[in-house]
């Protein structure tokens, strides 16, 4: 007899990817809009546009408040989601190009699995951890050849972009059980909204109209996608297919950026890039096949 439960793993993925398509034009929009705006107001600011989007969002739907005894666990989707990741990694951007940011946030996969272990007792097979640990390492030697071959402060900010987006990803994650998917992404943007916006307030441009069409539109994407919509597809992902398994696609988003900053920016897309990439999709395909038996 076939698990209910399985029959929503292909929805799963199909949810996942998109958000991890969403997701991967992030890092170039984000130094697209740096051209123009502070880095606290790109990093911040979209949370702004996206929790004003949220709250109306909310108030159409009749959405119910969540109870208090949650509060903790949005507080964790908050510090990832809305501050840790955004803020991290746009400031890493100030120095390190788009693609090499992706390479570092290429991590995020096995990270996800780590805290899918830990918080949502998801118990990953050997087979699935052995692609997993050959996906992020092809990632991290792709890292290491195409860095500077030393350790910077976009690395270290990157990396911690890395844990806190992960944590924040299986906590959303775990509430949407309880929530629905979108819903969390909404509650975790209001919440925030009375800490973001007076930060974001002391960080407004002095004149919106020096600002070039470029960077509004990236500015705007980061906020409505990256920031909003990506979250409601991938947060359905994760709910339907499991964390870590699911989590497994961000594996794809490393190559993807590359793709949209070579589009976008002008940034090299050489053939090493290209090889790396199909040995991190051979591994997320072998990985996808092992089995998963999560914790009742």
């Amino acid at each position: 007899m076939v698990n209910p439960q399985t029959k929503q793993v292909p929805m799963g993925l199909v949810y996942g990817f998109l958000g991890v398509i969403i997701f991967s034009v992030t890092l170039p929009a984000t130094r697209i809009a740096l051209t123009a705006f502070d880095p606290v107001f790109v990093g911040l600011g979209r949370a702004v546009i996206a929790a004003g989007l949220s709250l109306i969002l909310l108030v159409a739907t009749k959405q119910p408040i969540p109870s208090w005894r949650f509060l903790p666990n949005f507080v964790v989707v908050v510090i990832g989601a809305v501050f840790g990741f955004p803020l991290l990694s746009t400031l890493a951007m100030r120095d390190a190009s788009a693609s090499y940011g992706a390479v570092i946030i290429g991590l995020l996969p096995l990270a996800t699995a780590l805290f899918g272990v830990w918080r949502a007792g998801e118990r990953p097979s050997l087979t699935f951890w052995i692609f997993a640990i050959a996906g992020s390492g092809l990632v991290v030697t792709f890292a290491l050849i195409s860095g500077t071959g030393s350790f910077h402060f976009a690395d270290l900010a990157l990396l911690g972009a890395v844990i806190t987006a992960s944590l924040s990803y299986t906590e959303g994650a775990i509430l949407a059980r309880t929530f629905g998917s979108w819903q969390v992404v909404c509650w975790a943007l209001v919440i925030a909204f009375p800490i973001v916006f007076p930060i974001v307030l002391q960080h407004l441009p002095s004149s919106f109209m020096a600002i070039s069409s470029n960077a509004l539109i990236s500015f705007l994407y980061i906020s409505c996608f990256s920031m909003f919509l990506g979250f409601f597809a991938w947060y359905r992902g994760l709910f339907l297919g499991g964390i870590a398994r699911i989590g497994q696609l961000q594996l794809f988003q490393p190559f993807l950026t590359i793709l949209a900053s070579a589009i976008l920016l002008g940034e090299p897309m050489t053939l090493t890039t290209l090889g790396f990439a199909s040995g991190v999709l051979i591994c997320v395909a072998l990985g996808r096949s092992s089995q998963f038996n999560p914790r009742k």
